[in-house]
């Protein structure tokens, strides 16, 4: 569940190793580049943590951003 926190859209995404977190991150980093829609995010080992806002808006949460945290939840449905 993403959670609004400080003006922007968080959650972390645990994976069972490192090469599917980081898998996961080349993913999420094509919808980016098609949405030139750029989120700030760490890695470490199997959790990757994702934090969206719209920088051009001020840093703060806008359909941009829903959109993306959207299509990310795509990423792991089954």
């Amino acid at each position: 569940m993403w959670k609004n926190e400080s003006g922007r859209l968080s959650k972390e995404f645990i994976f069972q190793d490192f090469s599917e977190a980081f898998s996961f991150m080349t993913r999420v980093s094509m919808i980016a580049e098609k949405m030139d829609h750029h989120p700030d995010w760490s890695n470490c080992w199997n959790r990757v943590n994702i934090h969206l806002s719209t920088h051009d808006a001020g840093d703060i949460v806008t359909d941009k951003d829903i959109e993306m945290a959207r299509k990310i939840d795509s990423l792991l449905q089954k």
